[in-house]
């Protein structure tokens, strides 16, 4: 099955440092194009983003942004005791040498080094989360690109069959059209009451058949037809190949508009030409 090249996905952990959220937009594209949101501290994770990017996608234009929140609830505050006892008495000892010295102002010694036990973040850890985090919003935005994927082959598949009727039905009236092409000739000539030389007229008719002889166009337009159904079914990376057989049924179409000499040929010719048209803007959305 195809897979379209637009999906969102965001994904959120809460950890022991904090919250990490991932958001992943992408949107149509020739190829994969990556853009990087991270924060300072995870710049580390790009080289691996990307390869995982690389792997999981074949083409699109790709947000990727990572958010991290530190623990909101505020810790109990940690006093290295051992500490701050030697720093105190070291501070009397100073004081001892001073004639007048001030007392010692217990909040600045929470200022002093190594009075307060900071909490240590592991980096790798931390960063190891954050990439196992973005492998799981990829797969939701790959699972995302599928549904739609999904829809979109149905939308062409039904214009495939829409197509199939248009061809089904000029070919049956072709004929038809050819009858009423000569007798249009008899008339005009029996209008101007002109004697109409037999063989002359049935050159004219067999001419007019070779230049309006669209079998070849119709059995193209049904090949090309049932090869968009083939890569529609085969799916994988299947956007370019259905982009150039669009351009090969608007050239069909195209030649068959040249030749149509009935208003019926004309507008079968129009009509083929909105189908591959809706169905070329639905293509460039596949992956």
């Amino acid at each position: 099955m195809v897979h379209s090249m637009t999906a969102f996905a965001r994904v959120e952990r809460a950890g022991v440092y904090g919250t990490l959220s991932w958001e992943l937009r992408s949107v149509n594209h020739r190829y994969l194009e990556p853009h990087l949101r991270l924060p300072e501290a995870f710049r580390d994770l790009e080289g691996g983003v990307r390869e995982a990017l690389r792997q999981g996608l074949s083409r699109g234009k790709v947000e990727c942004t990572l958010r991290f929140s530190e623990e909101s609830a505020t810790p109990s505050l940690q006093i290295d005791e051992q500490r701050a006892r030697q720093l105190i008495e070291a501070a009397e000892r100073l004081a001892a040498m001073i004639q007048q010295p001030s007392p010692i102002d217990p909040l600045a010694v929470l200022g002093w080094s190594g009075v307060i036990v900071s909490r240590s973040v592991d980096a790798q850890a931390l960063n190891a989360e954050a990439l196992t985090l973005f492998t799981a919003a990829l797969d939701e935005l790959k699972a995302g690109r599928h549904r739609e994927g999904v829809e979109l082959a149905r939308l062409i598949e039904e214009r495939l069959q829409a197509i199939l009727a248009e061809v089904a039905a000029l070919r049956e009236l072709v004929p038809e059209m050819l009858a009423a092409q000569r007798q249009k000739i008899l008339d005009r000539f029996a209008e101007l009451s002109v004697e109409v030389d037999p063989q002359r007229l049935e050159q004219e008719m067999v001419m007019l058949a070779q230049k309006s002889d669209v079998a070849e166009e119709l059995d193209r337009l049904t090949t090309h037809v049932g090869e968009v159904a083939r890569v529609l079914k085969t799916g994988g990376a299947a956007g370019r190949r259905l982009d150039f057989l669009m351009q090969e049924l608007n050239r069909e179409a195209n030649t068959l508009g040249s030749k149509a000499f009935d208003p019926r040929s004309t507008q079968a010719a129009v009509n083929l030409k909105v189908l591959i048209e809706q169905m070329r803007e639905q293509v460039q959305n596949i992956e």
